[in-house]
């Protein structure tokens, strides 16, 4: 599966992967610090990505969840990665989305490229009826994204996820298969 926009295209991850996922983690680790869970170093090495891999093609394999690596259409460069996890069926039909951006590639409008495509296809190819995502109110670069691929502020969670060794507020962005004109599907 290949979804693409513009510059960027989304396939999920395969083992082939891993040492390009690694480069990217260790090489931004400073630069996701302040937004991300306390990470030991075990988790920036080349068996710990294959793992992930391993373990994120078995959970979309069970209607779990979803990993994409984020790729430059032009040298088919890795630049980043995205996800829709917890996938709730049923009456819910939710994921929530998350993303990391390779710090030499943020800025130019890749992740807002990534997160549409990734929308659509949770919408229109998995069939769900909505996608939440949580941001730290300071992280005004992913709340941007948010907003321009059509996510509305839903509220704030109090002492939501603990980041970098501290209990952190989150504002809860959400969208819906009726926001962006989407036919809804009855779940049952």
């Amino acid at each position: 599966m290949l979804l693409q926009s513009g510059s960027i295209y989304l396939r999920p991850l395969d083992l082939t992967d891993a040492p390009a996922l690694q480069e990217l983690r260790a090489a931004s680790r400073d630069y996701h610090r302040p937004f991300e869970p306390l990470r030991p170093d075990d988790q920036f090495t080349l068996a710990f990505q294959e793992e992930q891999i391993r373990q994120n093609l078995l959970d979309s394999k069970h209607d779990k969840s979803y990993i994409f690596g984020i790729f430059l259409c032009e040298g088919d460069r890795l630049i980043g990665r995205i996800s829709l996890t917890s996938v709730f069926r049923g009456p819910w039909q939710n994921a929530n989305i998350g993303y990391y951006m390779d710090c030499r590639f943020a800025g130019k409008g890749y992740m807002t490229l990534a997160v549409k495509l990734a929308v659509q296809h949770a919408l229109c190819g998995l069939k769900l009826h909505r996608v939440q995502g949580a941001v730290m109110p300071r992280n005004t670069p992913s709340i941007r994204v948010l907003e321009k691929a059509g996510f509305r502020y839903e509220g704030l969670a109090r002492n939501y996820l603990h980041i970098h060794g501290v209990w952190e507020d989150h504002n809860i962005y959400a969208v819906t298969s009726e926001d962006l004109g989407y036919e809804p599907d009855d779940p049952l």
